[in-house]
């Protein structure tokens, strides 16, 4: 089993919803993010990933911590991720850009569409659930 770290950002648009994205020649949606380069931390990933993916700059230190979770890799076999999940402040447009291919907003609070990556499915999406419930 393959362990890969990576840092990813729950962006939200004007309308509440969650964005996701689609790699270059994979199937499944996931957050905004990638691997750190040497000698980054996790939030000076999420922001640089942010800006090259989406084209969305939000420094580093204005990045909110989420959670940490190990995940099954949406794209590879045999491969867990250790992914550290920050949310960036504010309402944003997104384009793709870099290895991004399609960006999708996904509508938290309709039927969820079956192609989203584990991480987003079995940890963030129960997060935010349970954050939205203890705001009601």
């Amino acid at each position: 089993m393959n362990l890969i770290i990576v840092s990813a950002v729950c962006v939200y648009n004007e309308a509440g919803h969650l964005l996701t994205v689609r790699k270059r020649g994979t199937d499944k949606f996931m957050h905004p993010g990638g691997k750190p380069e040497h000698g980054e931390t996790a939030a000076q990933a999420a922001s640089r990933e942010l800006l090259e993916e989406v084209g969305i700059g939000v420094p580093a230190e204005e990045l909110q911590p989420m959670g940490a979770w190990l995940a099954a890799a949406a794209n590879e076999a045999e491969t867990t991720i250790e992914a550290t999940v920050f949310t960036a402040p504010g309402t944003w447009l997104a384009h793709p850009s870099a290895e991004i291919a399609e960006i999708r907003w996904l509508d938290l609070h309709a039927p969820l569409p079956g192609d989203l990556a584990p991480l987003l499915t079995d940890h963030v999406l129960p997060a935010l659930a349970a954050a939205q419930a203890g705001r009601s």
